[in-house]
Order: structure tokens, then C-alpha cells, then sequence
């Protein structure tokens, strides 16, 4: 018959054997160091923003950040390590919009990961709206210009970007689908050699990141003649919106970084980590380096970031389908 006494004993045995570990409480999270996943190469815009952020992180959450770049196939390997990583807190994943939104639509035969399902939102830390310049010849100055101007040329007009499939890309697609214009899309690896075309009068435009184009537009080279984003942007409040051309109006197309976790993750965990975004985000100095990076601080919880990435996932899978855009391999 098993006594109080002898279950004591038992349990008292069962403590002392060599490898036994109590179960955490989720209260302990974190024990440890947090790693964070990047898909780029260091010094990138999603590796900026890790950094920025994951250093006040550490401070909220008590220990080290740990960025791991880890570049290559679209950023696909990093999402998908973090994607099948244990649900515990210990891995994420600093992404863009490529990875997470429009990966799914554009690469749908190559996918080893389901965004949706496999990856939990934490928090948005930024928007990134692009810039269209043209080189500072051009006869063009505002939205309405442009529009008129690639209409006026139909067939003869380029647009560059940083690759095929990008958010840079696809808000040149969605321009052209909107106005019923026809530039063609010419494709670069990186945003410098992409604006630095334009400049030389290689290309017509360029979709382009602030941090690409600024010096180029600073030492007149370029023009900057419209924002991607449905508002200016605090950065260059003099270049309007796109969709305030004729016929445009609705149209909004921008990249974003976020922090993201495998999904599944135990509600406490997850709280403590968009706590500890949210409060990094908070920062005037960190907002202020943002802004110098042309990223756009701007704070979502968990359950409005998810919201976001859906509609953004629509809306991107909704262009490559309307634009034919495919890619090889």
C-alpha cells in the first residue's frame, strides 16, 4: 500500500535524480539569450531595425538580443528556421514584408513554410513607403505630371527597382494597373545601382528607398516627384502621394519590418515580448534614427499587426496575379 510517507520519499528521490528538471513557469521567460533571425546581410534596413530594436529589448527583457543574419533565398531561410523553431520565445525573426506577405504569392511552388499558419505577429516597427525620382532633367515634378507624362509615352518608359517581386516592384505594377500606363519594370540587385541608372539616364524612374536616393536627389542628380505611401512622408513632406494623381486616387503601396515568433507561442511569452517592442518603439532616439533610415516608426499589438499582414497579403497576391509576374527557378 503507498503511504503519504513513502510518496514523499519517492518524490524526494525523483528530485535528486541526476537530469530531473522542474517545469518552467512561463513567468521566468526569459532564462536565457533571445536570438533574433535577419534574412539580409548586415547593415540592410531589417538588420537596422533588429539592432535598433533589439537593444532596448534586452534591457525590458532582461537578457542579450542576439541578431543572427542569416541571407539567402529571398530571406526564406531565415522566416523558415524561425517558422519550425520550438514556440518558446527563444527564436524570432526581424522581417520585411517580402518574407512574410509577398513570398506566399510569388513563390508558391518553392514555400517550405506557411506564413500565416507558422508564424505569429509580435509587432509592426515601421512603415517604409518608396520614392519615385526621375532624373532632375526630366520634365516632370509632381504625381499628375508623372502620370501624364508616362501616358504620353506609352511603351517608351522604364521603371527600376531592387528585384523582381519586391514591394519597390510591385508598387511600379500597381501604378501601371491603376493609370492604365505600360513602364516597363527593370529589375537591379539593390536599390544604388537601381537609382543610380536613373541618374545617368539609363532608366525613366526608380521605386526607391529614402536612404537609396537621398544623396542623388541632395546633389541634384535626381527628383523626388512622389510617395508610395496614402500620406507625405515626415521625411520629404513636400513630395505628394502618388494617389493624388488623376485617376489614382486609393492607391497606397509600402514595405514595412516587423518581429515575428513561431507560432504557437504561450500567450505570456508573446505579452512580454510585444511589450518589450512596444516600449523600444516608444524612444524618441530610436524613433529619430528610424526616421534617418527613411523607416517610419509606427506601432501595432499582436492581434492589429496580424490584421495588417493578411490585408497586405492580399493586396500583394492581387497584383502579382493582375501583373503576370513570375519568377524563375
Amino acid at each position: 500500500m503507498l503511504t503519504r510517507r513513502h510518496f514523499a520519499a519517492s518524490t524526494g528521490l525523483a528530485l535528486l535524480a541526476p537530469g530531473f528538471r522542474p517545469a518552467r513557469a512561463q513567468s521566468a521567460y526569459p532564462d536565457r539569450p533571445v536570438h533574433a533571425l535577419v534574412g539580409y546581410p548586415p547593415g540592410g534596413g531589417v538588420d537596422i531595425v533588429a539592432r535598433l530594436v533589439g537593444s532596448p529589448m534586452e534591457k525590458r527583457l532582461g537578457q542579450p538580443v542576439i541578431v543572427d543574419n542569416r541571407p539567402g533565398a529571398s530571406a526564406m531561410i531565415a522566416a523558415q528556421a524561425v517558422a519550425k523553431a520550438a514556440p518558446d520565445g527563444y527564436t524570432l525573426l526581424f522581417a520585411a514584408a517580402g518574407e512574410v506577405a509577398v513570398n506566399p504569392a510569388l513563390y508558391k511552388e518553392r514555400m517550405t513554410y506557411d506564413p500565416a499558419k507558422e508564424l505569429a505577429p509580435v509587432a509592426l516597427c515601421g512603415t517604409v513607403p518608396c520614392l519615385v525620382v526621375v532624373p532632375a532633367s526630366l520634365p516632370v515634378h509632381n504625381p499628375a505630371e508623372l502620370i501624364a507624362y508616362a501616358k504620353a509615352n506609352m511603351g517608351k518608359l522604364s521603371f527600376s527597382s531592387s528585384g523582381i517581386g519586391n514591394p519597390q516592384h510591385l508598387a511600379g505594377e500597381l501604378m501601371n494597373h491603376m493609370a492604365g500606363t505600360d513602364v516597363l519594370h527593370v529589375p537591379y540587385r539593390g536599390s544604388a545601382p537601381a537609382v543610380t541608372d536613373v541618374a545617368a539616364g539609363r532608366v525613366t524612374m526608380s521605386f526607391s528607398s529614402l536612404g537609396a536616393a537621398l544623396p542623388l536627389i541632395q546633389d541634384g542628380k535626381l527628383r523626388a516627384v512622389a510617395v508610395t505611401s496614402g500620406k507625405p512622408m515626415p521625411q520629404l513632406p513636400e513630395v505628394a502621394p502618388l494617389g493624388t494623381a488623376p485617376g489614382m486616387e486609393g492607391y497606397e503601396l509600402i514595405n514595412w519590418f516587423g518581429l515575428f515568433a513561431p507560432a504557437g507561442l504561450p500567450a505570456p511569452v508573446m505579452d512580454k515580448l510585444a511589450a518589450a517592442a512596444d516600449s523600444a518603439l516608444q524612444d524618441a532616439t530610436l524613433q529619430r534614427k528610424l526616421m534617418e533610415q527613411g523607416i517610419i516608426p509606427r506601432r501595432l499589438d499582436p492581434t492589429a499587426f496580424r490584421r495588417f499582414v493578411e490585408e497586405d497579403a492580399v493586396k500583394f497576391a492581387r497584383i502579382i496575379d493582375d501583373a503576370r509576374i513570375t519568377v524563375e527557378g
